[in-house]
């Protein structure tokens, strides 16, 4: 393994400017109150030296970790294990593309091990920079289609980048169709029964365009003999499961069944870097938040749960997160560029079964939302501001259920407030 003084060789002198510039334009974003200027710090190292990410890749052993919903989460859970061997190199913020990782890589310039956090698109060129010793495959679903594109050919590329990596293990979810083609193919997979709750973009096989036939947990292609792989981890909502007869009670502090899938995901990517299944567990079950996901914040008369979704499957999942007995529930929604402009989804989501709590439609695109939620049945208010939107429920426990610029916004919001009390 190459070690720090190496890896400052290996970068070059142009290099060595880059991340010096980009050093002074953190401290001037910083200084300036823009945020803590890692996006822009990496931006201008790139911009310098285009091949920065090679050069802060190398020496180390990633893990690099994406899909369409999870992404952040079991970056984190991974990142969690992968310290009980070492420091680790990872995002704090969830920032997966090329400036985000070469700032979280450059902060941790001296640790031997990355977690790395990557948008689906940015698969295939950032494997190629960073050498990675294993990808961890989540799950894959209709998500920004007009920035992201339709999700086969997310696909298809993923299966194109993975080929030029044989020696990479492929970390692959099994419950889910396409991520299992897109790794169907690697020398070195590991296959992971982490659940699959939505379905509805894998009706036909990626491979052939036959129908996929479901039969309980077990699925399979018509045209040809594309089904799906016996796990060499699963999960129960008690138990982990591994090889050679591995049982390991995993208790999280995160809610949901998709997290638990995640924290199996993480766990199976650490112990194939070295790492001892059971501190592994330990080390993920102890994630409770993830860049405010999940966090309980005070606002006035109410206590208020974050939860973030994206995309029809994310919602699915997070809508299943909602304890029906809180005071009001808040979904806040917004169209902007990082969302997706077309909130079309919002029809593919099944919004019923809010009879017993007081449903506030909030965000830029209230109004859309209301539409969907009267034709759900769901008796709401309209309130777009989404502060006020809380306000207006009953006192007490408040779920707040946004997308991407919305929960960011209102995130914001909260955290201005609590600095100012």
């Amino acid at each position: 393994m190459v070690r720090a003084g190496e890896r400052r060789a290996a970068i070059g002198a142009r290099g060595r400017l880059a991340l010096r510039a980009a050093e002074a334009a953190t401290w001037a974003s910083r200084k300036a109150g823009r945020g803590r200027g890692s996006m822009i710090g990496g931006l201008v190292a790139l911009k310098i030296d285009p091949d920065i990410l090679t050069g802060l890749g190398s020496g180390r052993r990633t893990v690099v970790v994406t899909g369409t919903n999870g992404k952040s989460t079991t970056t984190r859970m991974t990142a969690a294990a992968l310290a009980t061997l070492g420091d680790v190199a990872t995002q704090a913020d969830g920032a997966n593309m090329d400036a985000g990782i070469v700032a979280a890589l450059h902060a941790h310039f001296d640790a031997p091990l990355a977690a790395l956090e990557v948008d689906e698109l940015h698969v295939p060129h950032v494997c190629d920079a960073v050498s990675p010793a294993a990808v961890v495959l989540l799950n894959l679903s209709r998500d920004q289609l007009d920035r992201v594109g339709e999700i086969n050919m997310i696909e298809r590329k993923l299966r194109a980048g993975l080929a030029r990596h044989p020696e990479t293990v492929v970390i692959a979810n099994c419950d889910d169709v396409l991520v299992t083609s897109a790794a169907f193919d690697a020398p070195n997979v590991v296959w992971v029964a982490a659940g699959g709750g939505w379905a509805g973009d894998s009706v036909s096989c990626p491979r052939t365009g036959e129908p996929i036939v479901w039969d309980g947990e077990h699925w399979y292609s018509t045209g040809s003999e594309f089904k799906r792989p016996t796990p060499d981890w699963w999960l129960d909502d008690e138990n982990l499961y591994g090889p050679d007869g591995l049982t390991i009670p995993m208790t999280l502090a995160l809610p949901g069944k998709a997290n638990r899938g995640n924290a199996a995901q993480a766990v199976a990517a650490a112990v194939t870097l070295g790492a001892v299944p059971t501190d592994s567990v330990i080390a993920a079950s102890g994630v409770n938040e993830v860049a405010g996901r999940y966090s309980t914040v005070q606002h006035g008369s109410h206590s208020v749960r974050m939860l973030l979704a994206k995309n029809p499957a994310g919602w699915q999942e997070a809508l299943s997160m909602i304890d029906p007995t809180v005071d009001g529930l808040v979904i806040a929604v917004n169209g902007q560029v990082p969302d997706g402009e077309d909130l079309s989804w919002l029809w593919d989501v099944r919004f019923e079964h809010f009879e017993n709590v007081a449903v506030v439609a909030a965000g830029e695109r209230a109004t859309d939302l209301g539409v969907r939620l009267l034709y759900a049945g769901s008796q709401h208010t309209t309130v777009a501001d989404p502060l006020k939107a809380i306000e207006s429920c009953p006192p007490g426990r408040v779920e707040v259920l946004a997308n991407y610029t919305a929960f960011r916004d209102l995130g914001r919001a909260l955290a201005r407030e609590a600095n100012d009390a």
